[in-house]
């Protein structure tokens, strides 16, 4: 509970502050039609620009209610303070149709407020740092409702924009190692990274869910962060972090999906039942959040520009697979419950590995029938016909550009 007087100059001194905020280069999540009759909640891994991109499109309104939850003068902020807010806001500004709210997440049942508004034909954009606790909330009280958006850190394309460079090869290499964090890209201190880890572990994850060994649970983040793009399975980590129960990994594991920080991808199989007990292999919301806070992943070119391919394809699809035979095949992405596409990754394709890559994608693409295959390299663009299959060789950074 807040005191009146103590909200109406929290309410007043962040109304001045939006004056001075940076909007940034304009995000492509910015162009969603914000007219619609639902709540628009964006959600994401803190850091990535929400608050910049609900700024940026409150440049739409002539008039809106806004407030930062993340304000520390609001810990105390409860869910029968929503009244007393909304009565300030309509007696200091007016009665106005949208309301902005950034980082509701802090707020317990908050959804009982937006959709009481929502009934009175209010319009919300609201933001949040958690994907499991806002579709909880979403999932209750406001079934149908609401439009989902998810914002990750800057896309290649983004991050060409953000530093006013053009789209080659040396740009793209600094892009592989940095990652796409704003303010990481614009200062370029490893600090920037490696306190928005902390911040994750403890404020998203350790506070959130009340944990009692944190420690265990940062000492497993870094280890998947170290092990991007390889198999894990939760007997495993259970056995390498001295763990009572494959619960508590399951857990964990969560919490890292829930707060962005990491992905698990699932194998492959026309079986739900194989897909849920098979290995899964982890993937990073960033290559520079990886890099700084890890033991060996930046020393390892070939995982680095995997995880980037895996990002190109999660900003676009929910469902990503990897598949397993007799051979190997990095990525097989479904939508609307068909296979439409298969990756292959590979930073240098020579005679070595040649026959490797294209037998691992030849296998996926049989299994899926589909004709058409990629494999996404460092720098080479070729076109080959094996088997029937085509198969188009493009480098990485190229592919980002079209996405």
């Amino acid at each position: 509970m807040i005191p009146e007087d103590s909200l109406r100059e929290i309410i007043k001194s962040q109304s001045k502050s939006l004056n001075s905020y940076e909007l940034g280069i304009p995000r492509r999540e910015a162009n969603i039609d914000s007219r619609l009759p639902h709540a628009l909640i964006i959600s994401g891994i803190r850091r990535a620009g929400k608050s910049t991109l609900l700024h940026q499109l409150s440049k739409r309104f002539a008039n809106f209610h806004y407030l930062n939850f993340e304000d520390p003068r609001l810990s105390d902020f409860g869910l029968n303070d929503f009244e007393k807010l909304d009565e300030l806001f309509t007696k200091e500004y007016g009665d106005y149709e949208y309301y902005l709210l950034d980082e509701i997440q802090k707020v317990e049942k908050w959804e009982l407020f937006v959709r009481s508004r929502l009934d009175r034909k209010k319009k919300f954009i609201i933001t949040g740092s958690n994907a499991s606790l806002l579709s909880k909330e979403l999932g209750t009280s406001l079934t149908g409702r609401h439009v989902d958006l998810e914002l990750f850190p800057f896309s290649f394309k983004e991050y060409l924009l953000f530093k006013n460079k053009k789209a080659e090869l040396p740009t793209f290499k600094g892009y592989l190692m940095d990652g796409g964090f704003p303010e990481y890209a614009k200062y370029g201190n490893s600090e920037v990274l490696q306190r928005l880890f902390i911040d994750i572990i403890q404020r998203d994850i350790v506070a959130r869910y009340k944990l009692r060994e944190p420690k265990v649970l940062e000492q497993m983040a870094v280890y998947l962060l170290t092990n991007i793009g390889r198999e894990f399975s939760y007997n495993n980590l259970k056995e390498v972090f001295n763990l009572g129960s494959v619960s508590t990994v399951t857990a964990y594991i969560s919490y890292f999906e829930d707060s962005y920080l990491l992905f698990s991808v699932p194998k492959f199989s026309f079986s739900l039942k194989k897909q849920l007990v098979n290995p899964r292999k982890i993937y990073a919301i960033d290559n520079g959040l990886a890099r700084v806070n890890s033991v060996s992943f930046s020393s390892d070119s070939g995982r680095m520009l995997e995880n980037m391919v895996f990002l190109g394809l999660r900003r676009k699809f929910n469902q990503i697979f990897y598949f397993s035979g007799k051979n190997e095949c990095d990525f097989l992405v479904r939508d609307k419950n068909k296979i439409i596409m298969a990756i292959q990754t590979c930073y240098n394709l020579n005679s070595d590995n040649k026959e490797r890559e294209f037998n691992g994608l030849v296998e996926a693409l049989k299994e899926v029938d589909l004709s058409e295959g990629l494999i996404l390299t460092y720098d080479q663009e070729d076109t080959f016909k094996i088997e029937k299959k085509r198969i188009i060789v493009k480098p990485v950074w190229k592919w980002l550009t079209e996405q």
